[in-house]
């Protein structure tokens, strides 16, 4: 079952990805993250209002706490961070970037929690990064220079290592709780967090502004129903419900159908070079997961 909620993930963050990118286009990285966390966190204290079950006082403070941290780590970071990513290279190149999801977690599962880290796996990650490398060379976008580029790049990578740390602090705590109210407390954790954030920035009446309807709700609305919502309630399933790294593998798989819906709807080209990147990462995310 941790297999198909896995590979659902896949499919629904892709589709949001190709919805954040148009969103992207007219809305800030952190601000469109803080509407994504406060929409989302909205959806998931409804939903437990419906189904009457509690959301508060059914764990012990620990498990709270590493939650919120996880949400803190892998949302309000590790997202605005890919966000910043994705508006600089585009979702094909942010695809490969996002190989390093799955190395990521295998080595802070590695490094944190004990896991065993072969060389199957050291040479996984090898050629994950040469996917990246090969990326880097890649012509940037209309309108990008290289150095845009590079930085886009950089913090996609910064993005994916966030990522890796967050889930793989919560990993105990998941085992043991049930998912959605593992995957809610980490949103509205991770929302409690972003809002006094917000409303320091200079940017905030921007920031909030987004929160009147407007024309980029077309797309902000639905990829956070499905990104933000239906995708974590799956990627969380996902990873209690099969090994770590096996959901990590087929969650990749979402890195193809980026490509190929951002060469159907942004009309982003697919070049040999992108193939080739994409052919080095999903080689060593194979690697990593097997090793």
């Amino acid at each position: 079952m941790g297999e198909i909620f896995a590979l659902s993930t896949a499919v629904t963050w892709s589709i949001a990805v190709i919805l954040f990118k148009k969103s992207g286009e007219k809305v800030p990285p952190f601000a469109l993250n803080f509407f994504r966390v406060a929409v989302s966190s909205l959806l998931f204290v409804l939903m437990f209002v419906i189904i009457r079950e509690p959301l508060f006082g059914v764990a012990p403070l620990k498990d709270y706490l590493i939650l919120i941290a996880s949400g803190v780590i892998a949302i309000a970071v590790s997202d605005t961070l890919f966000h910043m990513c994705l508006n600089r290279v585009g979702a094909g190149l942010n695809a490969i970037v996002d190989g390093l999801y799955s190395p990521s977690i295998v080595f802070f599962a590695w490094l944190l929690i004990g896991e065993k880290l072969g060389p199957w796996q050291l040479a996984g990650m090898g050629s994950v990064l040469l996917g990246i490398f090969v990326a880097t060379r890649h012509d940037p976008p209309p309108g990008a220079t290289r150095r845009q580029l590079i930085f886009g790049i950089m913090w996609g990578v910064l993005s994916m290592l966030t990522l890796g740390i967050g889930i793989v602090i919560a990993k105990p705590v998941l085992n043991h709780s049930p998912v959605l109210w593992a995957t809610a407390v980490r949103q509205i954790g991770c929302f409690i967090a972003m809002l006094p954030v917000a409303l320091l920035l200079p940017s905030r009446k921007k920031i909030f502004s987004n929160f009147r309807p407007m024309s980029s709700w077309k797309y902000m609305i639905p990829g956070t129903v499905v990104g933000s919502f239906l995708s974590l309630i799956f990627w969380i399933a996902g990873m209690k419900y099969t090994q770590a790294g096996t959901a990590a593998i087929l969650n990749q798989t979402s890195s193809i159908h980026i490509i190929i819906l951002a060469t159907i709807f942004l009309g982003e080209p697919l070049t040999k070079r992108k193939i080739t990147a994409l052919i080095l990462a999903l080689a060593g995310i194979l690697m990593v997961t097997i090793g």
